[in-house]
């Protein structure tokens, strides 16, 4: 949010050298739950949740596969004959390493997917909380979404993260909007299996 920030310093700067009383008020917002909680993006999280959900249901019936493959290796035990078993074995391995490729690509396609939805709600975002910055005489707004933001504590009471997603809804209203539904995680890799590169077991 650094440019972001500049211009609000910029415009503080500003009313100074016109002999206008600077903003002195700072708030803080969580960028990604304002996002989230907007019609916008209620209505962006369905439509990715719809997106995703055969991908998601053909790898839970291939991680199914899988399992029964494993299982049938392990109720065969010594009374397999060995070649059978090595095919067994060769099978399984085929089809997690196929597995977790393409749940690997999957995942990078979905988080791909949901980067672009909320680079472009963020964008309408932040004229909303530029105009609200503005309006509200702030001189400083903090976005607190990140582990990484340089803020060890803030007040509730300078979070303007509601009042910004009732100002983007009453600007942009969506008909028909109601809550996001859960984005279902995606299929976890078949045990033994090694989980591919972002995903957690």
């Amino acid at each position: 949010m650094s440019k972001q920030l500049l211009m609000l310093a910029a415009a503080a700067a500003s009313a100074v050298a016109f002999g206008q009383s600077a903003p002195t008020k700072v708030g803080v917002i969580n960028i990604q739950s304002a996002i989230i909680g907007t019609k916008d993006g209620q209505k962006a999280a369905q439509e990715l949740d719809a997106k995703r959900a055969p991908k998601a249901k053909e790898f839970e019936k291939r991680q199914a596969d899988i399992r029964q493959l494993q299982d049938s290796l392990n109720r065969g035990g010594n009374a397999m004959a060995d070649a059978a078993k090595q095919n067994l074995m060769r099978d399984i391995d085929a089809k997690t390493k196929a597995f977790n490729r393409d749940l690997e690509d999957a995942q990078a396609e979905w988080d791909q997917d949901q980067q672009k939805v909320l680079q472009e709600l963020g964008q309408k975002i932040y004229v909303v909380i530029e105009k609200y910055a503005k309006d509200n005489a702030y001189a400083l707004i903090v976005d607190v979404s990140s582990p990484q933001t340089p803020v060890l504590f803030a007040s509730t009471a300078i979070d303007i993260t509601k009042d910004i997603i009732e100002l983007y809804d009453k600007n942009a209203p969506v008909a028909g909007s109601s809550a996001p539904s859960a984005v279902r995680p995606p299929a976890a890799a078949p045990k033994g299996a090694p989980a591919p590169a972002g995903v957690k077991k």
